[in-house]
């Protein structure tokens, strides 16, 4: 019975997560920022030149990633961003610069049978 014990203790739980962060290396500050993912969204009303927000979240089914957001000009902006998948697990970064936002993943998949 212990050894058994000992084995579930040991194989422990895991739950995949995804650790993501929203980073403004613009000159100014942003607002209505929102990250869509399969399933469902996060994000922050303001996020200032320099500042950094960070989230994480379990991915349920697979599809795109979009980014929505305002500029400091008050323009709308909407960008495609990478597929997830049930089950990934890591990093996704969206970094926004003067030129617009690029999207850093590192992710390993630990769905069950993959």
């Amino acid at each position: 019975m212990l050894a058994s014990v000992a084995i579930l203790t040991q194989g422990g739980c895991h739950s995949a997560y995804i650790a993501a962060t929203i980073s403004n290396r613009t000159p100014g500050a942003l607002s209505l920022i929102e990250v869509d993912y399969p399933s469902a969204s996060f994000g922050t009303q303001t996020l200032s030149a320099g500042q950094d927000f960070h989230y994480r979240f379990k991915v349920l089914g697979d599809g795109p990633t979009t980014v929505l957001w305002t500029d400091a000009a008050h323009q709308d902006h909407k960008n495609p961003g990478p597929s997830l998948h049930e089950g990934d697990e890591g990093n996704l970064t969206v970094m926004f610069s003067p030129t617009g936002p690029t999207w850093s993943l590192q992710l390993i998949n630990r769905a069950p049978g993959s």
